[in-house]
Parts: structure tokens; C-alpha cells; sequence
């Protein structure tokens, strides 16, 4: 496909993208107790310049909720705002080295089912937390998506609260919203091309902001209060847009805590971005492979130009990255213009993005969140049996009642579990060939996996143990390319104590084959 042709479907999916990004750069550095400008800064380098250097073709990149406590704690540690700068960019220096270090291998190691269930989580996540957002309860910052929320309020707790909240006006510009978005995608995409081009969610956003305007001028008793709007810091000129961007503090190079931090964020901001290409790719309707070494070294990069110019620490964000996915997008082109359009539209157009009601993005989020965390992903995800459905499901209520990471590590922890119960009971095999049934001697076959690590020593020592006295056994090695040396100590400890109990042992080394063949395949992966 050419590049003219994937620009029909990147550049709609960039505004969407836009419409997302925007109070979410806003809702982030909100929660993180930042400057609501250094997350406008984080967007656009995290759309524009990591953008350009990525490989990935659907992520998208910006300032990350899970960063969050983060970047608040340290700010408050380091004493400014400055000093916090400058640990973001020695973190994303940090991060390039771990690119050139190919510490992006780590991303091949999360499960299926641990990926699975982070979207889900995150999808939901999104939908419990725009639910308030869509009726006029906004105490919480959009950018929040932990369980604990910076008002001192939690997730299901605000759900509680916004009955108590409720703004009609909100409501009707969250409804109808939801309406148009709904209509245009199940509906008039079908109908002609020109729906196809045309974003439902610009068409959401141009009706909340014709409601605001009309609303203002001539019903002021139904306009919007501004709380519930979007809040784009506003400039008076380019001396004062100049001033907006703050400089690190260089002077605190040699702080110790500076570089404790700088490290917790190349370290979480790295993980948080292979979970996401991961998760990215997944989704990819081509099934394309992003290049994890390339992609840390992006990042590294965009943090390291975000850490100088005032911005927040950057990271591939699966909200932005699966609503450009879904929207269409083909290409990064959509992702560097979505970067583009937060530039203009921030430097050129903040009093127009400052009409846009917040009722409007929840709607596009609820939709976004959605599409994440359909009904049918459970049902498809139980039919994949226990082993699948239970990290999905320790991973969906981590991230809903915790936050990405802890959700994950759960989710991990549970699959490690699993695999290693599985790794127990297959190191072996019992068989028993013939009883004779006056003596009741056992003739038994144990017949060694083709691995055999050190997690197998337990299953196996305690099958030896239950052997009855008098038993004749047979330790079939012949089909093991690898047996461990502790399993090796156990069968030949086993082997001495045997005649005590009357226990005959006969081994089967294992074949030359075998050993052949792993000779062949060493040499292959070589």
C-alpha cells in the first residue's frame, strides 16, 4: 500500500488520537503535580520526535498514568521541579544504553494470557474511570488510572460519589456524544466513504463545542461550568509561550538522588513500554513485530529531549496506542501527526480547545475503553482452560484495583505458577509393565522427560521414595536430551541406597541420538 493511500486512514486516526491525548497530557501531569504545560511538552515529543525514531508502527507515545506516583514522589524528594528535569534526562540516557544493551528482549517474556488481561484491565480501568468525567464529577484527573486516587477518593468510591455530582448539561453533551460516536461507527461508515474519512470523534468534539459557544452566548443557565472543560494553559504571545518551558537544574548533577531516580524511571518507563509493544503488536491487524532494542532507544531519546525542554517522562501508552489501532491507523505517520496537531493546536488554538467539555472525550474514551474489554474476550479467554484464564483474570483485577504494573506482575507471578506446577508433574513418567501376584514385586518403567531441569528434583525424589521394597526399576534416559546434575545426584543416590530395600535399578543411558541431536541443535542456535 502506498504511502498517499495510508495516509487516508493515519490522518483520521491522528486526530482521534489527538482528542485523547489531550486530556489525558493534562489529567498526567495534573496527578503528577507537575505543570500542566510539561505534559503538553511530553505529548508532542512523545508523538514527533519518538514517533520518527520508533519502529513500531501503531504505538503511540506520551506521558504515562503509571508514572504518575512516580514523578510525584521524586518531585517532592528533589525539592523542585528543575532538579526533577534533569533526572529525567540522565533516566532517558539510561534508557538508550539499555536499547544498546538489547534489554529489549524482555518484552518476548510476558504471556499471552498476562498481555490479554492487562488491555482488558486497562479498558476497564478506563470505562470506571470516565463514568464520573460523563456526569459532571471531575475531582479525579482524567490522567489517573490507579485504584487510589490522588483526591484521596478510589476508583469504585467515585462511582459511588457522581449520583451526588450530576450536571445535566454534561450529561446530555456525554450522551449525545456517545450517540454520534456510536452512530458513525456502527452506522454511517457503512453508509459512505465520506464517514470513512471524516473521525466520528471530531464530529463529537465540534458538537460539544458548538453546544459550550451557543450555550455561553445566549443560555447561560445551561453553559458548561469551566471546571468541567478542558483547561489548556493559554499564552499572550511567544515571550510568554517561552516561558512556559523550564529549563533542568544542571547544579545537581552530582546528587545521588538524582540518579536513584533517574533510574526508577528508565527501569518502570522501559517495562511500562514493552508491556505496551507487546500488547501493541497483539493488536496490529497485520501482526507486525516491533523492534523492542530500537524502541527503547527511541524512548531514551524522547525522554532525554522531554527532561530538557520542561516535559514529563515519556512511554508507549496503550490508551493512545489501541485508539489509534482501532481507529484505523496504518502507519506512525499517525502517531508523529497526532505530535504535530497537540503543537499547533496548543500553540495556536488554546481558547478553542479550552471550549471542548470533558463530558465529550469521556464519551470517546468509554468507547475506546470498550473495545478493550468486550464481553466475548472472557468467554473466549475461559475457553482457552485454567491455565490461560487465571493469569488473564489476576491481571485484569491487579490492574483495576492497583495500577499496570502491579496488575502485571500478579498476572506474572500466577502464569510462573501454573508453568512451574506444569514443569513438576511432566519431568516423568511411571509405568508399571507387570505385578506378580504372589509376591506383589513390581516391574516399574520411569521414563524421564526431554528436560529434566532442577525444578524436577522434587517430583521425581518423591516418586523414588514411594517405590514399594521390592520393586524392579527401570530409569528409562533414552529419550532425555538434558538432565540436570541435581537430578543426576538424586537417581545415583537412590541407586545406592536401593539394595537396602530389595530394590533392583536398571538404567537406560540416554541414546546416541538423542545426544547427536542436541550436539546438531547446539551447534544450529549457535
Amino acid at each position: 500500500m502506498t504511502t498517499l493511500e495510508n495516509l487516508k486512514h493515519d490522518l483520521p486516526a491522528s486526530v482521534v488520537v489527538f482528542f485523547v491525548a489531550l486530556p489525558l497530557c493534562l489529567g498526567i501531569a495534573l496527578a503528577s503535580g507537575a505543570p500542566l504545560f510539561s505534559g503538553l511538552i511530553a505529548g508532542v515529543i512523545g508523538g514527533i520526535v519518538v514517533g520518527s525514531l520508533s519502529r513500531s508502527p501503531l504505538g503511540v507515545s506520551g506521558p504515562a498514568a503509571g508514572l504518575a506516583v512516580i514523578v510525584l514522589t521524586a518531585i517532592d524528594a528533589l525539592g523542585s521541579f528543575e532538579a526533577f528535569l534533569l533526572a529525567v534526562v540522565i533516566g532517558g540516557v539510561m534508557q538508550i544504553a539499555l536499547g544498546a544493551l538489547r534489554a529489549g528482549v524482555l518484552g518476548y517474556f510476558f504471556p499471552s494470557a498476562v498481555i490479554h488481561g492487562m488491555l482488558c484491565g486497562i479498558g476497564l480501568i478506563i470505562m470506571l474511570k470516565q463514568l464520573p468525567h460523563a456526569v459532571g464529577l471531575d475531582a479525579d484527573p482524567t490522567g489517573d488510572l490507579a485504584f487510589q486516587q490522588v483526591d484521596g477518593n478510589t476508583t469504585l468510591g467515585a462511582l459511588a460519589r457522581m449520583v451526588d455530582f450530576v450536571d445535566l448539561s454534561v450529561v446530555f453533551v456525554a450522551a449525545v456524544s456517545l450517540a454520534i460516536l456510536l452512530a458513525w461507527e456502527l452506522v454511517l461508515v457503512k453508509r459512505h466513504r465520506i464517514f470513512e474519512i471524516l473521525p466520528g470523534p471530531l464530529v463529537a468534539v465540534a458538537f460539544g463545542i458548538a453546544f459550550q459557544a451557543i450555550a455561553t452566548r445566549w443560555f447561560g443557565g445551561i453553559a458548561i461550568a469551566p471546571e468541567h472543560l478542558v483547561a489548556v494553559p493559554v499564552a499572550n504571545g511567544v515571550g510568554d509561550l517561552a516561558s512556559l518551558f523550564v529549563l533542568p537544574d544542571f547544579t545537581q548533577i552530582g546528587n545521588p538522588e538524582i540518579w536513584t531516580v533517574a533510574a526508577t524511571i528508565a527501569v518502570v518507563a522501559s517495562l511500562e513500554t514493552l508491556l505496551c509493544v507487546e500488547a501493541t503488536d497483539k493488536m496490529d491487524p497485520l501482526k507486525r513485530t516491533t523492534p523492542t532494542n530500537r524502541e527503547l532507544l527511541a524512548q531514551g531519546v524522547g525522554n532525554s529531549f522531554s527532561g530538557v525542554i520542561g516535559g514529563l517522562p515519556i512511554t508507549q501508552v496503550i490508551v493512545r496506542s489501541s485508539a489509534n489501532i482501532h481507529s484505523g491507523a496504518r502507519t506512525r505517520a499517525s502517531a508523529i501527526s497526532h505530535g504535530v496537531l497537540l503543537l499547533v493546536c496548543v500553540a495556536l488554538l488554546p481558547h478553542l480547545l479550552n471550549m471542548i467539555p470533558l463530558g465529550v472525550l469521556a464519551a470517546v474514551l468509554l468507547l475506546t475503553g470498550y473495545k478493550l474489554a468486550k464481553p466475548a474476550l472472557f468467554s473466549r479467554m475461559w475457553g482457552h482452560g485454567y491455565e490461560q484464564f487465571a493469569p488473564f483474570m489476576v491481571t485484569v483485577l491487579g490492574v483495576v484495583f492497583t495500577d499496570l504494573l502491579t496488575g502485571v506482575v500478579l498476572g506474572l507471578a500466577v502464569a510462573i505458577t501454573l508453568m512451574l506446577q506444569r514443569n513438576f508433574r511432566n519431568s516423568h513418567f511411571l509405568h508399571i509393565e507387570s505385578r506378580d501376584p504372589e509376591v506383589g514385586r513390581h516391574v516399574v518403567r520411569m521414563r524421564l522427560a526431554e528436560e529434566v531441569t532442577f525444578l524436577n528434583k522434587g517430583a521425581i525424589k518423591q516418586e523414588l521414595a514411594a517405590l514399594p521394597d521390592g520393586t524392579e526399576l527401570i530409569i528409562d534416559q533414552s529419550g532425555s536430551v538434558y538432565i540436570n546434575h541435581d537430578v543426576r545426584e538424586i537417581i545415583a543416590d537412590f541407586v545406592a541406597t536401593a539394595p537396602a530395600r530389595s530394590i533392583s535399578v536398571k538404567i537406560i543411558e540416554q541414546a546416541p541420538a538423542v545426544e547427536a541431536r542436541k550436539l546438531t541443535e547446539l551447534s544450529a542456535a549457535a
